[in-house]
């Protein structure tokens, strides 16, 4: 899985969510020392860092550590969110995954997923299956979409016509918006629009290479999507835009911090 992050949506403000998400941030780099050596907390392009794991719950396990040594509680105020990134570990030409060495067919990575949901306290799952796999989408969707957001990234590339595809076979609840991804703010408002006016979630989305640019906080908060995906508060270009969340918060007269009203359910 190419991602492991936490959603820190047990709070009434994004003050105090944003305080709550660097202070499990900086735990959990004494965790990963303290196990695997100063080298586990090398970062990657999204300020992520990046141990030598092996095991999908080892990652998990260590997020839900973090969390309790932040003094957090896992699912009350913390979650969880995956993104798995299915099309770079699917073998087109065999139809199946390739996970921690084995090969599983759709309806095995679809129990997988129902497991870990089951164990974890997961809100979100993004691109859990091979980005042409609508039908599939559609499957995990029937089994967890009242748990948990099904975010289609690879699978809709914020593209209003792949958008509508997925919502006429109701493939997943929920979107990727890359604004340079469609290329125009026009194109990624009507994105957004036919996302919300369709019952799907639109979390709007930095790039991997970013610049220190804030915009896409204030579409978050102008379109009022209630869900932003900008990287770990490591490094400059992802702080920015925490940093103007911040300063928007105190901008308006009556800010509001959804939380978890914005995912199906509360793990």
């Amino acid at each position: 899985f190419q991602e492991f992050m936490i959603v820190p949506a047990g709070f009434n403000s994004f003050h105090d969510a944003i305080r709550a998400a660097v202070e499990v941030y900086h735990e959990l780099k004494t965790v990963l020392k303290n196990k695997y050596g100063p080298s586990a907390v090398n970062v990657g392009d999204e300020g992520g860092y990046a141990p030598p794991l092996e095991k999908i719950r080892d990652a998990l396990d260590l997020l839900v550590e973090a969390v309790k040594k932040a003094g957090y509680e896992p699912g009350g105020e913390i979650a969880i969110a995956l993104d798995a990134a299915s099309s770079q570990f699917y073998r087109e030409d065999k139809g199946v995954y390739v996970v921690e060495g084995r090969e599983l067919g759709r309806n095995e990575m679809l129990e997988l997923y129902e497991k870990l949901v089951g164990d974890y306290p997961i809100v979100s799952i993004e691109d859990p299956l091979y980005e042409e796999d609508f039908e599939g989408f559609a499957e995990i969707r029937r089994r967890l979409g009242d748990k948990i957001l099904i975010v289609g990234d690879d699978l809709f590339t914020t593209n209003p016509a792949r958008l509508s595809k997925g919502i006429e076979s109701n493939a997943g609840n929920a979107v990727l918006v890359k604004v340079n991804q469609v290329g125009t703010l026009s194109e990624t408002i009507e994105v957004v629009r036919m996302a919300h006016e369709n019952g799907y979630k639109a979390i709007i989305s930095h790039r991997s290479g970013e610049t220190e640019d804030t915009t896409i906080a204030d579409i978050a908060v102008g379109l009022s999507t209630g869900l932003i995906k900008t990287g770990a508060p490591g490094r400059g270009e992802r702080t920015a835009k925490y940093n103007r969340l911040l300063e928007i918060a105190e901008e308006l007269e009556k800010p509001r911090y959804p939380g978890f009203r914005v995912f199906p359910r509360k793990p």
